[in-house]
């Protein structure tokens, strides 16, 4: 879906350029024509003549114009090349403009291109490991994972998030990020909260990082799922599980928020 859209967007700017290339163009054709219609001492009346004459494209496209511009007024020679010279005015400001404001979309354009896929490539290439011999990378998994991120590959960046988890089961950032994925991107809090039990029940964690995935389960139950009763059960656990410590302070006043101690 993400390369169709880029194919529209691309097709898009393409055609407003070649459009935006096209008036400018036409702006010299018609500057060409009130100095032919000044050497020639055409004046408007003479105009489809001239233009049965004509032979350059671009030139009978600006007599066309022109005459329409004039609305069939007459006008002498210098009155000719005046409306043709206003003409040529009134095209080349309105083509500046369209002109500046196509500077604008392509340069957002290629930033949004620059951000969502050079900038995590160059990110992921300057944090892979270099050993001495030159020939040996290691994979950075947390890189991959937040250039899948950047790149609106979620279900990718879990996996690769999973994999840098792996290969560093004390560190709890990489589950921090896949539940981050899964209650803010995906919006969907029941996975994040099956994934914080798992971890949990499944890995051994040093009290601080316990106590985080306690209260971020809490939260969850309680803010995104409505599930009071869940989160209490939560706190209660955090009090007995870290008895005398800040976590269990910390549970007791959310607690007191709640109106249950």
């Amino acid at each position: 879906m993400r390369i169709v859209l880029h194919i529209v967007a691309i097709a898009v700017l393409s055609y407003a350029w070649l459009n935006h290339f096209q008036n400018k163009a036409n702006v010299a054709a018609t500057r060409a024509l009130a100095d032919t219609i000044s050497n020639k001492d055409l004046r408007s009346d003479l105009l489809p003549e001239y233009l049965k004459q004509s032979k350059d494209s671009a030139e009978q496209e600006a007599i066309k114009e022109l005459i329409t511009y004039l609305k069939q007024r007459e006008t002498d020679v210098s009155e000719t090349v005046d409306a043709a010279n206003a003409l040529a005015d009134d095209k080349d400001n309105s083509s500046t403009f369209t002109g500046i404001l196509y500077t604008f979309l392509t340069a957002g354009y290629v930033g949004i291109l620059f951000v969502a896929y050079i900038l995590p490539l160059i990110a992921h290439r300057a944090t892979h490991t270099i050993y001495d011999s030159g020939e040996i990378l290691e994979k950075d998994n947390m890189s991959e994972a937040r250039s899948k991120l950047a790149q609106g590959d979620y279900e990718g960046a879990m996996l690769a998030f999973r994999e840098a988890a792996a290969a560093d089961p004390e560190n709890r950032i990489p589950w921090v990020e896949i539940i981050k994925i899964q209650r803010e991107s995906l919006h969907d809090p029941a996975s994040a909260v099956a994934t914080i039990r798992e971890i949990l029940e499944n890995l051994t964690w040093a009290e601080n990082d316990a106590a985080y995935f306690l209260f971020r389960l809490a939260e969850l139950y309680d803010g995104d799922m409505g599930d009071r009763e869940a989160a209490v059960e939560i706190m209660n656990q955090v009090l007995e599980q870290f008895p005398e410590t800040r976590h269990s302070a910390n549970a007791r006043h959310k607690l007191h928020e709640w109106g249950l101690v």
